[in-house]
């Protein structure tokens, strides 16, 4: 079970067919494995070893997928940074994982260089971009090409593979640990589900530092298939890669299509090869979902439901779910467990619940996470008894489907980016003039939640919203940044424990509303 294997059989078998394709260039099989070697091997005379942190801070391209295989060949882990955090999180990451390298492309050198004066661990950047002159930075394509290829570290099964960070309840980020058995699983599990092969192209337009994008690298490499990237999501940049480069699955969280379906020139492009569109991460809209499959009749949708911790994916809706001839209801399930997840209901002491009765969501299975990078104590209480505990609740019906209702923690998902109240409430209470704060996700029809703040000002304060908006992005990313605020002049609401009670902050914004996560 290691990630880099399908690399080395792509190249034994088929070395000349395109493994690699960029808006720059394109790599054969061959070409990709001689680069991920000769990469590894500078990794690994620049310091790295086994079970050594290396850093990728980057917008999605060629290096990116390389530095995916390349930091395992070299026997390291892999350690992506949200490229949207702000600075202060980024340096709260880094400072947690500890990296010795940080690989970076010319768009991020300048953050890159306050991350290594901010961060001991830091030994040194190495920067798809020109590094002339710069201290302790090295330039990317120089190091593959004065560098011999190396061996394959050989590391896999139970070995750290990858550090993927998400937000926390506690309102820090945390380290989800990823073996390369947790990952090999689900490539290959969701791979086969999904009827992925060597034939695959595959497109990658989602953020790679985020497990539902990057996850997908592993599948198509470990079936054999074929990579398209591009450096951002827009519609036209997605179907301009479908039609020029043939494009047979995409994976789009629901917000990209909707914006997709919204383009103008839809028309104009030449989508035949496009076989499948696979979709999660956040709530799709029941009006989207039919509008893609009236618009694509010829092309398979399917669902997958999962998380960070779970390498990412526990259920999937399949393709023939998605049929006419399917019952219409099944299109608001997380469709049924993958063969290699067991998955139950419990109630609040873990007793398992009947069909039909809403609880917490379990999973057990070889893609539950090693556990949380330096935190055993959150760790052994998510995984007790054995089981993941998701902190989503839902309920199965007598068919098997899994339906999720809500979500026990109170993340927000806006436009696929997993927002936590705790963390967005500890940025607003820093300001002065704040007496009281609860953050809700409430519904928005394009990024389906946007995150709302209910603020009750101290004493005399005149503070506006625009004010606090603009205070709360000198901490924290944009995308968890308000979208609207509620200030009242009562104390906000209480539950029977003295929390406040969330719920009925977001009963007006959600009664009329089918409120779902994907």
């Amino acid at each position: 079970m290691q990630l880099t294997a399908g690399l080395r059989k792509a190249a034994s078998f088929r070395a000349h067919e395109t493994a690699l394709v960029t808006p720059e260039r394109s790599f054969s099989h061959g070409e990709l494995q001689d680069r991920v070697a000769r990469f590894a091997a500078a990794l690994q005379r620049l310091g790295i070893g086994p079970g050594d942190r290396v850093a990728l801070l980057a917008a999605n391209g060629g290096s990116y997928v390389e530095s995916y295989f390349s930091v395992l060949w070299a026997g390291g882990v892999v350690v992506p940074v949200n490229s949207r955090f702000a600075l202060p999180e980024m340096i709260e990451q880094i400072t947690d994982a500890e990296p010795s390298l940080l690989i970076c492309d010319a768009a991020f050198l300048d953050t890159a260089m306050r991350l290594v004066d901010a961060c001991p661990s830091l030994r040194g950047i190495i920067a798809d971009a020109p590094a002339a002159g710069l201290s302790r930075v090295h330039n990317y394509e120089e190091l593959i090409a004065g560098t011999s290829p190396c061996a394959d570290a050989g590391r896999g099964g139970e070995d750290l593979a990858c550090l993927f960070y998400t937000g926390g309840t506690t309102g820090r980020a945390k380290g989800v640990m990823l073996s390369h058995r947790n990952l090999w699983v689900n490539a290959v599990v969701t791979g086969m589900a999904f009827g992925f092969d060597e034939h695959t192209v595959s497109l990658h337009a989602g953020p790679l530092f985020h497990l539902g994008a990057g996850a997908r690298v592993y599948t198509t490499s470990v079936m054999g298939g074929r990579h398209v990237v591009i450096p951002r999501f827009t519609p036209a940049d997605v179907l301009d890669a479908i039609s020029r480069h043939k494009v047979t699955v995409a994976t789009f969280v629901p917000t990209m299509l909707g914006m997709i379906l919204q383009s103008p020139d839809l028309e104009r492009y030449d989508l035949s090869s496009l076989e499948m569109i696979t979709y999660g991460a956040s709530p799709m809209p029941e009006p989207v979902l039919q509008e893609c499959l009236r618009r694509f009749p010829n092309i398979r949708f399917g669902q997958s439901y999962g998380m960070t911790e779970l390498s990412p994916v526990a259920t999937i809706l399949t393709p023939d779910d998605h049929l006419p001839s399917a019952p219409r209801h099944r299109l608001r399930s997380a469709g049924r467990p993958l063969v290699s997840a067991e998955v139950k209901i419990v109630d609040a002491q873990d007793r398992d619940l009947p069909h039909g009765e809403v609880g917490e969501v379990l999973v057990r299975g070889p893609m539950v996470m090693m556990g949380y990078w330096r935190k055993p104590e959150l760790t052994a209480e998510t995984l007790r008894g054995g089981w993941m505990h998701t902190g989503d609740s839902g309920s199965f019906d007598a068919d098997g489907y899994l339906y999720i209702s809500d979500r026990i923690k109170d993340m927000i998902i806006s436009g696929g980016e997993n927002v936590y109240s705790i963390e967005v409430e500890n940025a607003i209470a820093a300001h002065p003039d704040v007496a009281q704060c609860a953050v809700i996700g409430i519904p928005h029809p394009k990024w389906g939640e946007t995150v709302h703040a209910v603020v009750v000002r101290k004493p005399g304060a005149t503070l506006t919203a625009d004010d606090l908006i603009a205070f709360c992005r000198t901490s924290i990313a944009d995308y968890k940044v308000p979208r609207s605020i509620d200030f009242r002049d009562d104390p906000l609401p209480l539950s029977s424990v003295n929390k406040v009670n969330k719920a009925l902050l977001r009963a007006p914004y959600w009664d009329d509303n089918d409120r779902r996560v994907n």
